[in-house]
Order: C-alpha cells, then structure tokens, then sequence
C-alpha cells in the first residue's frame, strides 16, 4: 500500500507537486483502483459464497461495523440497504453456524438488526437514489422472511417476519424475465438480487472475470452454476477483490477508468504540476468506444465517466473528439445512460467541460457544440435549489454537486450564469461550521475540499467574508485531513469511498490556496501535520 506524505501550504507547492506524484504512482501500481469495502457486498458474499476466501473476516466485518443503534451504514434512508444485506447474512450464517460464543454473536447483532429494520420497514423508509434500491431491499426482506420461517426456535425478541415493503417493480422484473426478455445490461450491477430467472439464464457471462462489475453479482452467478470454462476467470476475480481488504469486498470493482479520469481532472483543473505517464494517458485514451466507456467491465458506457475521461486528456494535451457523447443527448440536457430513471447535475456537469473546451479551443468545437454548451449552462442554472446549491444522484453530499456545476459553469458557460454561481457562493460561506469545515453529516476533508473548490476556483474578485472562510477552511483540512477516515459520500448499491479521487480535491484545494492572488491564504493553515496523505482503507 503507498503511503503519501501529507503536503504543507507553506512555500513554493513542490509538497503539493509531490502528493500528485505520489497519487499518479499510487494509480499505476494498483490499476484496479483504491476503493473502501461495502457492508452490502460483502454481506451478500457471505450469504451467497461462505465457500469463498477470508468468510470469517468478512463476518467480523459485520459485526465490527455495526452501530449502536443495530444498523449499518450512513443516517437515514442510507441505512436501509446495508442493514438487510446484513442481517440477511448474519442469518445465514447463523443457520450453517455450530453453536459457541461466535454463534451468540452473530445471533445478537441479528437480533439488533432485525429490530431495527422492524421499525424503519413499518414506517415505509424513504430510500434514496442509489442503484437499485427498489430491488434491493424487497428482495432482501423477502429472503430475511423466509430465513425467520426457517428457524426452528427464535430467539426471544426476534419478529416472526419484518414487514413487507413495496415489491412492485421488483415482481414487474421478475415477469420480463420469466418471459424470456434480456436483463438489462445495466442491472448486472445488481444480478445477485434478480431472482431464479435471472441467475439460470445461460447468455449471462461474466466480463473481464466479473458481472456487472460486482463482487455479489459475480458471486451469485458463480454460486448459480455459471458457465463451462468460465468459474476460473470469475473466481480469480473474487479472490482478488476479497485480497483488496483481506475479506471484506467493495461495491465495484475495478474502477479503473473512474479512478484515473476524476483524479487525473482534478489535479490539472486546478493547475497542480505533475506529469501523467505515457502508459497512463495512453491506457486512458484506449478506454474510449465508439459509446465512449464504462465505469467498469461489464457495465454500460455512460456519459458521466465518458466526459471526465474526455475532459482529463484534453487538460492533459490528448484531445479527442467528443462525438461519443452525442448519444446521450436529450436535447435539454444529456442522459448518464440511455434509460436513465430521472437525470444527473454531475454528469451534466461534467459533460459542460468536455463539450466547453473543445468549443474553446477547436474550430470544429465552436461550430459543433457551442449550442450544446449554452443549453446546457441553461439547464444547469434552472435546477439550481432555492438555497443556491445542487445535489446529485450520485453522492450524498450537496457540496460535491455544487462544486462540479459551479467550476463547469464558471469555466464554460457562454453567458448568464454569474448570478447561479454567485448564489452558490453565498449558500457555501452561509453553510461553514464553527470548527472551519463543511459536511452534510459532520465536518469531512472530502466536503470541505469541494467547498474550497467553489470559494477558490472561481474567476473575478473575492466576496466578501471568502477570506475568513478560506482560512477556516485550509486550518480545518491541515488539522484533521489526516487524523480520521471521512465518512463514505459516493452512491453505489450502498455509499463507498474512491479513496484516490478524494485524496485528489483535497490536494487540489491546497494548490488553489497556493496559487490564489491572496498569499495570506496559503500560509493561513500552518505547516502540514506530516501524516500519511493516503491511508490503507
């Protein structure tokens, strides 16, 4: 695991030159990318292959990250997936568990997770837009039902079944399949939770050794039989993504293309000197289809990662042009894939920098996409909250979809959003906590990066009151950047950390302070704490 240095603010940056080195290096030596493990994937794995590498660790996983209260997970609706993928593992394992003090154990964490879930279910949980979500949580508490009936003697407290849940989509799916219609590539993230029809259907194969890029779903169709000739290619991806933590598995893996697009964007947005590896740049640009490219093997090419793999090349000197994106166009904004149940602020966002540099520095680009950029700017500011922020299907906290829109639109927008993004500023300084941080949950080094992002990287004089909270800010990140782990803050089935993407805004933020026409920011946070920059997670 590398270990980097966490840099100072104080000189000529070449400690914030050094930190980007160490994350480009960090990125060639693990290509499959650095990814904190799932409480719901690693609770499926032990349900569906206790036969698999390192099951007790992934037990105690389970129960060393359980909460006080019996749940799992961030607050709120977030809990809800993680904790019936848990308890429904802790059941199962209880059911092919000899007695001992292990069994009473898992038997009490069960029990404090079915009571929880009793009363979150009962009162009709509101779940947020993670993927699948409305599949994933009727068919677990279908499967925790019938593992209660399956007990011969409850423990006293334990309910007879948890209460039903809305299972409509889920019974709609499970139609289309029975009928012979093809799963939709886009649910192979989410197999494991399909149902029989979908895990005998022998057109299902696993890519680069996986499907759907999903420890669970690579697992269930390994556990459902799979193909002649192919288990070997799985297995040796399921050992490799219980090795990532010695047990415990994150959501999606490998992120290969994710993790270098967003990192390597980030550091050249903000003007951070490094210099990507030929084989990097290359590799990146290879990803790129015809449909552009994926998050993952065996998952579908989306706009999101598409236009942050196009943005980082074109910073980097490798343009390519963005006819690939066209195919999510809807007119007013762009789809992250077609189908998409609702839409996207990032993505939007994000295609508004890749489409905006080619019309800045392309003749091509000016004629072709300048029309694209202007409505895109327009749909942007018109979903903006009343509160001057965004938010975002695909993380949990407000400051990285306002830091996204507004750098995207203070960047490339053609005209009219200096009013959007001055609203943005205001709500970010109006939101600072007392310790100098930002969050949604707590203070967090991810959020407070974003934020900065927002008060630091965007042109023209400074607010009023941005200096303060600059400051504030920069101290808060040198005090405790290092000290703690944030909170995970990303959608997948449940909420994950790419630990290099993040590391990245942190060291971004730094080098807008470095380079800001206002020295007394940088030196404002003092000398660095000398901690790791990038924790083993």
């Amino acid at each position: 695991m590398t270990v980097l240095p966490a840099p100072t603010l104080a000189g000529d940056g070449t400690h914030v030159a050094e930190a980007a080195r160490e994350l480009i290096a960090a990125m060639m030596l693990e290509p499959t990318g650095r990814i904190t493990p799932s409480v719901y994937e690693t609770g499926r794995l032990v349900s569906d292959a206790p036969w698999l590498t390192g099951h007790g660790r992934r037990l105690t996983h389970l129960l060393v990250t359980q909460r006080p209260d019996g749940g799992w997970g961030a607050p709120g609706g977030y809990s809800v997936v993680p904790t019936v993928s848990a308890v429904e593992a802790l059941l199962s394992a209880l059911r092919a568990a000899p007695g001992g003090p292990r069994r009473a154990d898992l038997a009490a964490a069960a029990g404090r997770g079915l009571a929880v879930l009793s009363g979150w279910l009962a009162d009709g949980p509101s779940l947020p837009d993670t993927p699948a979500a409305d599949l994933i949580v009727p068919a677990l508490v279908e499967r925790i039902n019938g593992q209660l009936a399956r007990f011969g003697e409850r423990p006293d407290g334990w309910p007879r079944a948890l209460p039903g849940v809305d299972r409509r989509r889920l019974d709609a799916l499970h139609a289309l399949l029975a009928a012979g219609r093809p799963v939709p590539l886009k649910l192979l993230h989410a197999f494991e939770v399909l149902g029989p029809a979908a895990l005998r259907r022998p057109d299902i194969t696993p890519v680069a050794g996986a499907v759907g890029a999903s420890p669970a779903a690579t697992a269930a169709w390994v556990s459902a039989g799979g193909g002649p000739g192919l288990h070997r290619t799985a297995l040796a991806y399921l050992e490799a993504a219980v090795g990532q933590h010695g047990g415990p598995v994150p959501c999606c893996t490998p992120i290969t293309v994710f993790e270098r697009g967003w990192t390597l964007s980030t550091l050249s947005r903000a003007g951070v000197p490094f210099r990507a590896a030929p084989k990097l740049v290359a590799e990146l640009a290879a990803a790129l289809g015809p449909q552009g490219t994926p998050t993952g093997p065996g998952l579908p090419a989306d706009a999101d990662t598409t236009s942050v793999t196009l943005y980082a090349l074109a910073r980097l000197g490798h343009p390519v042009e963005p006819t690939s994106l066209l195919g999510y166009d809807l007119g007013s904004h762009f789809c992250t894939w077609q189908g998409e149940d609702g839409s996207s602020v990032t993505t939007n966002a994000h295609v508004l920098e890749a489409l905006g540099w080619h019309v800045r520095h392309t003749v091509s680009g000016a004629d072709r996409y300048r029309a694209r950029t202007a409505a895109l700017a327009r749909w942007l500011c018109d979903i903006q909250q009343p509160d001057g922020c965004w938010a975002d299907r695909w993380h949990a906290s407000p400051y990285y979809a306002t830091s996204c829109v507004v750098l995207a639109l203070d960047g490339y927008a053609p005209t009219g959003a200096a009013a959007a993004v001055d609203r943005a500023v205001d709500w970010v300084l109006a939101t600072q906590r007392a310790d100098g941080a930002w969050g949604r949950w707590s203070g967090t080094a991810e959020e407070t990066a974003y934020a900065l992002h927002v008060l630091l990287g965007v042109r023209g004089p400074a607010r009023r009151g941005v200096r303060d909270a600059v400051r504030r800010g920069l101290a808060y990140l040198e005090t405790t950047d290092s000290r703690r782990d944030d909170p995970p803050l990303w959608h997948d089935k449940d909420l994950y950390t790419p630990v290099l993407i993040v590391r990245a805004a942190v060291v971004a933020a730094r080098q807008l302070a470095l380079t800001t026409s206002d020295p007394g920011w940088a030196a404002a946070a003092g000398p660095a704490s000398g901690a790791s920059m990038i924790r083993g997670a």
